[in-house]
């Protein structure tokens, strides 16, 4: 067997509109509801499945929890369009810009937290470092 990409992932949230709407107005991510009413986030091709903590729909992980995740998405912007772009929509950057190694090499990655208080980092690769300058 070869794995060639993540399909989708789960996040376990407390409340789905308001995760909708930060991925949406945060990310550009689109909402999509499929399989009885239930709410993904997509982007590429890739999605995020969003579970509400009061009721994860089954299978899930051994525990579910609001919070838990950490995820590193890569962006075609350049590092000073994300910075601009983040604090134009009210976003506190908790750290970044700084270099990190992704899955295929070097990139450059700023983070911050959705409403559930998980780590979202996004990247861009192929820009060199980009050090913030406060």
């Amino acid at each position: 067997m070869t794995i060639d990409r993540l399909d989708h992932i789960v996040l376990t949230v407390r409340d789905v509109d308001a995760s909708c709407e930060f991925y949406t107005r945060v990310l550009g991510m689109e909402v999509v509801t499929f399989a009885g009413g239930r709410r993904a986030l997509k982007f590429g091709q890739q999605k995020i499945n969003l579970h509400p903590a009061e009721a994860p729909v089954a299978p899930h992980a051994m525990h579910p929890t609001p919070g838990s995740a950490d995820l590193c998405l890569i962006t075609t912007s350049t590092m000073e369009e994300v910075l601009a772009h983040l604090e134009e929509q009210g976003v506190f950057v908790t750290e970044g810009p700084v270099p990190r190694t992704g899955a295929v090499g070097a990139i450059t990655s700023v983070y911050f937290r959705d409403p559930d208080l998980n780590l979202v980092e996004v990247a861009v690769y192929g820009e060199g470092v980009f050090l913030r300058q406060d």
